[in-house]
């Protein structure tokens, strides 16, 4: 997945020059008149680029899937040309506006949704312990994602930060509130504890609360 939204829009643009460079070469818009090899190499880019960075579940992502499927092989690489252009420079522009963000935000909320819902089944089955590890898990991924959106940085030295280090850097740069921080020191303290073995610190009540707490925090503190 692209880091950032200035790493989309600068792979975004680069296409779009080639097209640009293409079309100042050719007298239609769909460059018929240029090279046949050509025509389906920057039919392809164009078709990859809107596939990769489109956000899965987005408009433009349904779109380009229809869009294979709508068009005969031998008509492919003249509507790509001639019509991807314009949804890429669609999609720049939400990007460049904020308007993709909440598209990945409601996924990475479904997908840790799903996983605090298995945490809830194990801890009815009487497993509070691969409870606990899961739903720290989840919540250390969240304070990744939350660095990746807010440009907090993520690895040190060409190794991952540790969740402690994140969540301080994270409250001060005011991401979340320090009330938040602590209660995340807390969760991540169980989540080891749990990690580690010591089973006996920790009660099924508390990874129940501590499972409610990081579905809450996620809510409130999307990324």
């Amino acid at each position: 997945m692209v880091a950032n939204d200035n790493e989309i829009l600068r792979q975004i643009d680069e296409i779009l020059a080639l097209c640009e460079q293409h079309r100042s070469r050719s007298k239609y818009d769909d460059l018929s008149d240029l090279p046949d090899a050509l025509r389906v190499e920057v039919a392809t880019r164009l078709l990859a680029t809107i596939t990769r960075l489109a956000p899965p579940g987005s408009s433009y992502a349904s779109s380009c899937e229809r869009f294979s499927k709508d068009y005969p092989p031998l008509t492919f690489a003249h509507s790509c040309v001639r019509l991807l252009p314009g949804m890429l420079r669609a999609l720049r522009a939400d990007y460049a506006a904020g308007s993709m963000k909440s598209v990945r935000e409601l996924i990475h909320a479904d997908v840790f949704s799903d996983f605090l819902e298995m945490a809830s089944h194990l801890l009815d089955e009487g497993y509070k312990d691969p409870a606990a590890v899961l739903v720290g898990g989840v919540l250390e991924e969240h304070l990744r994602k939350l660095c990746e959106k807010n440009g907090v940085p993520t690895t040190q030295a060409g190794r991952p930060r540790k969740a402690e280090s994140m969540n301080a850097d994270l409250a001060n740069a005011s991401v979340y509130s320090k009330l938040d921080q602590k209660n995340v020191i807390a969760w991540l303290d169980l989540r080891n504890k749990a990690a580690h073995g010591r089973y006996g610190e920790y009660q099924k009540e508390q990874v129940s609360l501590m499972a409610q707490g990081v579905r809450d925090f996620i809510t409130r503190v999307p990324a």
